[in-house]
């Protein structure tokens, strides 16, 4: 059973089923996947970059950069 199984898909498949079953495309490229800054200056931008990043989403949501809810007193 564990022998023969292999061999009967192997048989019925064929032996280069990454080139039959691939989707070309699929996984990202090396430009496109992401990057681990390693240094100090990357490390600054990319916080830079995420700092602004969340800066314009709360913007976007109507709230206040500096914390504030802007509901009122009340609320």
């Amino acid at each position: 059973m564990y022998v023969m199984f292999p061999i009967g898909i192997m048989y019925y498949f064929g032996t280069n089923l990454d080139n039959r079953f691939s989707v070309k495309g699929f996984w990202p490229t090396a430009e496109q996947s992401h990057k681990i800054p390693h240094d100090r200056d990357e490390l600054m931008a990319e916080y830079k970059r995420m700092k602004a990043r969340e800066r314009l989403l709360k913007e976007r949501r109507g709230e206040r950069p500096d914390g504030e809810s802007g509901r009122g007193e009340g609320a």
